[in-house]
């Protein structure tokens, strides 16, 4: 060995050349774990603004109907006021307005909006008891639906008020007749509701529930009816519609005896005093008491409904 060169020791470390693909793949890790930490930080920033913004109130909810509200008076008042039609066939606004206020004074808005309420409520909830054991009977046991399902679909497209002639001449002129026609008018509807949701249930469901044990009635109860939700509380919207169309129907035609004043006796003793101001009056009482039902009870179910199941996400209702 020359004596300029100094030999190596055994403990000296080795040096290997580094190759580019390593120098590559590192890099490459960098890169990607640098994109899933922004994933991340994006996915916690957009929880943090979902969770502000269930907490901010949104106002456009609020003044948006409003708004369509004052757009719809203005154009009937300035139909009015074209003259086109006598003010006792089109009142105004300010007239319907001023019949309303005659009416509570006389106590007939109360009467007749409560009436129909607790008519419409009871009449409703009494449906929902026997409609949903109906369904679930239907949705489960196949020959059953094969059976009867034709049936209850017919029976949905069928007007309610076909039934009041019936009803009046089976019950007579007693609040026997207007539930009656309630029921035939909700009823079918729900049942469809529940038999359509339990159709949409992923078959996993089942196969779960008859893994872990369930019985027929456990997995109707705990596992077909609360995968049916969705498809179930819109047939009982649909259906609380038609028992409130079925109610004004039978209030319309079935009246004097013991049943009492509704708002569908109001509407008729304005058609038959010829008063426009008296009937507008009803209707917009009519509508009124839907949209409210609508906006504090089915509304706020259904959001509550679609939230906890993660599909309000995003959403602009």
């Amino acid at each position: 060995m020359p004596s300029n060169q100094t030999p190596l020791a055994d403990t000296d470390p080795v040096v290997e050349p580094v190759e580019p693909r390593h120098i590559h793949a590192a890099l490459t890790r960098t890169s990607t774990g640098n994109e899933d930490l922004r994933e991340l930080e994006s996915g916690l920033d957009s929880l943090q603004s979902d969770a502000a913004r269930k907490n901010r109130i949104d106002w456009s909810r609020i003044l948006l109907p409003i708004a369509a509200l004052v757009v719809l008076v203005l154009i009937w008042q300035f139909y009015v006021s074209l003259g086109l039609k006598r003010r006792d066939q089109v009142p105004g606004p300010m007239d319907v307005l001023g019949q309303m206020g005659v009416l509570w004074s006389e106590g007939k808005v109360q009467e007749s909006v409560w009436t129909s309420l607790q008519r419409g409520l009871v009449g409703f909830i009494i449906s929902v008891a026997i409609a949903t054991p109906v369904g679930l009977l239907l949705a489960q046991v196949a020959p059953v639906r094969r059976a009867f399902g034709p049936l209850i679909s017919g029976l949905q497209v069928l007007p309610s008020v076909a039934w009041v002639p019936a009803a009046i001449i089976w019950f007579g002129l007693t609040d026997a007749t207007v539930y009656f026609v309630v029921f035939m008018g909700a009823i079918p509807s729900i049942i469809n509701g529940l038999i359509s949701g339990v159709d949409q249930i992923p078959p996993q469901y089942r196969r779960v529930g008859t893994v872990l044990g369930a019985s027929r009635l456990e997995m109707a109860l705990q596992i077909i009816l609360p995968a049916a939700l969705p498809g179930y509380l819109g047939g009982l919207k649909q259906g609380w519609a038609f028992s409130w169309r079925s109610l004004m129907a039978a209030e319309i035609i079935a009246v004097g005896g013991t049943i009492g004043f509704g708002l569908g006796s109001l509407l008729d003793q304005g058609r038959q005093l010829s008063d426009m101001a008296v009937v507008m009056s009803a209707i917009l009482l009519i509508l009124a008491v839907g949209i409210l039902i609508e906006l504090l009870v089915f509304g706020p179910i259904e959001k509550r409904l679609l939230r906890s199941r993660g599909l309000l996400a995003g959403s602009t209702r």
